[in-house]
C-alpha cells in the first residue's frame, strides 16, 4: 500500500466516524482499524488526532474556498452591487459543488461542521483561522457591506443563527426531504432546496430589529 494510499484510507475512516459519532468519541484505534492500518501509521503521517481531525477539514476546506475566490473574483469584476442573495447563492453552490466534484459527501461536512461548533474543539477554530481566515473576512466583509447599518454585534448573531440554518437543513437533508415526502407526496433535491434556503437565509440577515 502506497503512502498516499493509507494517508487517504485513514481521512476517509476519519471523515465517516467522526461525522457519525462526533470526535471525541471515536477512537483513534477505530479509525485504524477500519482504514486496515496500524496505529503508528496515524502518527507518522498526521503525528496526532488533533492534526488528523484538521486534515479531515482541510480536505474539505482547501477547495471549497479556492473555488469560493473565484466566484467573488468573478462577481466583484461586474462592478454590479452584490446582494445579501448574490453572496449567499455564490456560498452554497460553490460549497456543495466542489464537494460534489470531488466526490465528498455535502452532509457529512454540514455534520463535521455542525460538530466543530457543538463539540467545542479550540485546536480547530485556531487551525480554521489560521488558514482560511482570510476568506472568511472577504466574505464576511462582503456581506457586511450588502447589510448597511446593521451593527457589528447583530451581525455576528445573525451570521451564525443563518449559519446554523443553513448546517442543519444540509446535514440532516435526507431525513428532512423523507419526511416532505411522507407528509405532504413531494420530493425536493438537494438544489432545490438550496434555492429555498436563499431567500429564507437572507431575511434572518436582513430582518429589521
Amino acid at each position: 500500500m502506497s503512502q498516499t494510499d493509507t494517508v487517504s484510507r485513514i481521512l476517509d475512516a476519519a471523515e465517516i466516524l467522526f461525522a457519525e459519532r462526533g470526535f471525541t468519541e471515536t477512537s483513534l484505534r477505530t479509525i485504524t482499524s477500519t482504514a486496515g492500518v496500524n496505529l503508528a501509521a496515524v502518527n507518522y503521517h498526521f503525528g496526532s488526532k488533533k492534526e488528523l481531525i484538521q486534515a479531515v477539514f482541510e480536505r474539505f476546506l482547501t477547495p471549497f474556498t479556492q473555488a469560493l475566490a473565484v466566484e467573488l473574483d468573478r462577481r466583484v469584476a461586474t462592478g454590479e452591487p452584490l446582494t445579501v442573495e448574490d453572496l449567499l447563492s455564490s456560498i452554497y453552490q460553490v460549497a456543495i459543488g466542489s464537494l460534489v466534484r470531488r466526490g465528498r459527501d455535502p452532509q457529512r461536512f454540514m455534520r463535521l461542521l455542525g460538530l466543530a461548533y457543538t463539540q467545542y474543539q479550540g485546536h480547530l477554530r485556531r487551525f480554521i483561522v489560521s488558514r482560511y481566515g482570510d476568506s472568511y473576512r472577504r466574505f464576511a466583509g462582503l456581506l457586511a457591506q450588502a447589510l448597511p447599518g446593521l451593527d457589528p454585534v447583530t451581525f455576528y448573531w445573525r451570521l451564525y443563527f443563518m449559519l446554523g440554518a443553513t448546517i442543519f437543513t444540509l446535514s440532516s437533508f435526507d431525513a428532512i426531504e423523507a419526511i416532505l415526502r411522507e407528509d405532504f407526496g413531494a420530493e425536493s433535491s438537494l438544489q432545490e432546496t438550496l434555492e429555498r434556503l436563499v431567500p429564507a437565509a437572507s431575511a434572518m440577515l436582513k430582518v429589521n430589529g
